[in-house]
């Protein structure tokens, strides 16, 4: 037979190794791809389908996505090994899609971008060696801080905030800045952001796309092979190419952009869309890159389309909280993912799968997620997150679930958002107090509790709003872990002035509901 080398003394074979939420063109791992002698491969594989069981409209984007991408790239003429998950072949996991194609093709390299979670990178670690091939590993160059800088930055810090390193990112990119000042002589305009929507809210549309042949296929896949997985897999209308994702933005920042300041932390029973972008799935699997959402953001303010302060928190969000968030993630993997400060050891109420509760707040926003694989941040944190933290359920199975249910989630940006802001579990490395509020915030904010059975004007009593009697009961758990917390000092002091007969009622409240919450019942 011929010799391995076979022809190919003059020539260097890269196989260039794309994971599922790399679909960009602008990849590091792609930037010197020769057409002629390199491979692109991308794996659909069981074992990360499943490693928890992700939403049927998430796998459904992003097979959908990857199918896509891997089209447009061998219409561009480059060579493109796709595996399906249903080829007879498929070994089911990255590492036997990969030693099939090494065997094959008989590369001189591997070439890809570093994974986005710390699991899958131990394991790329280890593929040089099983392989006996080079394996180059190049950093993500989507991200606009590296884990280096992000590193360098946080050195000597008593306290990390999202705050001082996005003003930095901003002098960095000079992203709003006027010289060396932000532009409008502010660097936040976050309480420009909380006004409750009106009465006469007009819904502003979001994007609607129409499944061809290829998302259909993919729809009718996870149908098949992972029916039994969580959530509504149709309507299905989310963008799944570059081009649809574009037009996502635009549509956005045209329609709704000028509003999403004011009203970005309101919610509306009726709209589980309201002003905000839902891109953020497109961002974090490549279809949109972040630099040229914050730049055409910042365009629509020069050219006075939208007011500053809608501008400002939507930039604030990419590049203040995306890259701080991530920034986070790999300063502290893997211990990160075992942090417990409050000691919540409750186990996630069937509520959260859709079980009956009689909260309409809990009940809106778990339906935004079974129906879309998406609820905005305020559903997250305030109303799903909140009521997860004053219930103390354990970390790890609120992670989890938010792993699960959500199109845009990867392991780098939930976990901090969930151990970190939503459950206070890191002890402040993210976050500066816990985001615990009691009913009146969430009735501030939306209409959900017009419909409720429990009453928000409420304290105390089988009909009293549990977020109520919750929220105090925390504070009293969590005494020795929070308070000392200079944050919560009003609370805390309030608390302090409560007669005993008021705390004994809090408490038993608290014993009861969480009680009957824990056997099953409908709460």
């Amino acid at each position: 037979g011929l010799p391995t080398i076979y022809q190919r003394e003059h020539t260097i074979l890269n196989l260039r190794l794309l994971f599922g939420d790399q679909l960009s063109t602008q990849l590091s791992s792609l930037c010197d791809l020769n057409s002629q002698e390199d491979w692109i491969c991308l794996f659909e594989v069981r074992e990360e389908a499943t490693v928890v069981k992700h939403h049927k409209k998430k796998l459904a984007f992003i097979f959908a996505a990857m199918r896509h991408f891997a089209a447009e790239l061998s219409a561009q003429g480059y060579q493109v090994h796709y595996s399906r998950l249903d080829d007879p072949d498929n070994t089911g996991s990255f590492f036997g899609e990969l030693q099939r194609k090494v065997k094959q093709l008989k590369p001189d390299k591997i070439i890809l971008t570093a994974p986005s979670e710390y699991r899958v990178e131990q394991e790329v670690d280890t593929w040089a060696k099983q392989l006996g091939v080079e394996v180059e590993k190049r950093e993500d160059s989507r991200f606009l801080a590296t884990r280096s800088t992000f590193r360098s930055w946080a050195e000597n810090r008593k306290q990390l905030r999202m705050e001082f390193f996005y003003r930095e990112m901003r002098r960095e990119y000079g992203i709003l800045m006027d010289e060396d000042q932000p532009t409008g002589g502010q660097w936040n305009y976050d309480s420009e952001n909380r006004k409750r929507p009106p009465a006469d809210h007009n819904k502003p549309e979001t994007y609607i796309g129409t499944p061809d042949t290829v998302t259909k296929d993919a729809i009718a896949l996870v149908e098949r092979e992972f029916g039994d997985h969580f959530g509504d897999l149709q309507p299905f209308h989310y963008a799944v190419n570059r081009s649809q994702a574009m037009q996502a933005l635009e549509q956005f920042i045209d329609k709704r952009l000028s509003k999403f300041g004011d009203y970005q932390d309101a919610m509306l029973s009726s709209d589980p869309w309201m002003y905000h972008s839902h891109i953020g799935l497109y961002l974090n699997c490549g279809l949109l890159l972040p630099l040229e959402c914050i730049q055409k953001v910042e365009q629509a303010y020069h050219s006075g389309a939208v007011p500053l302060n809608a501008a400002e928190g939507f930039i604030r969000q990419i590049l203040g909280w995306r890259e701080f968030v991530r920034g986070i993630y790999w300063l502290y993997m893997p211990e990160y993912s075992k942090c417990n400060a409050l000691e919540a050891k409750r186990a996630l109420p069937a509520l959260y799968w859709g079980a009956p509760t009689k909260m309409n707040c809990m009940h809106q926003c778990v339906r935004n997620t079974i129906e879309n694989a998406y609820a905005h941040h305020i559903q997250r944190l305030m109303v799903l997150g909140n009521f997860a933290l004053l219930a103390g359920l354990d970390p790890e199975e609120v992670n989890e679930w938010y792993l699960i249910v959500y199109a845009d989630a990867y392991e780098w940006v939930e976990r901090p958002n969930v151990s970190g802001m939503v459950l206070f579990a890191d002890g402040g490395k993210l976050a500066s107090k816990p985001y615990a509020a009691s009913g009146a915030y969430i009735n501030k904010m939306s209409d959900y509790c017009k419909k409720c059975q429990y009453k928000v004007s409420k304290k105390n009593g089988p009909d009293a709003c549990p977020f109520n009697y919750l929220y105090w009961d925390f504070l009293m758990r969590n005494r020795n872990h929070l308070g000392r917390n200079p944050r919560l000092g009003m609370p805390y002091r309030t608390l302090d002035k409560m007669t005993a007969e008021k705390t004994s009622a809090v408490q038993s409240d608290a014993s009861r509901f969480l009680t009957a919450m824990d056997a099953g019942d409908s709460v």
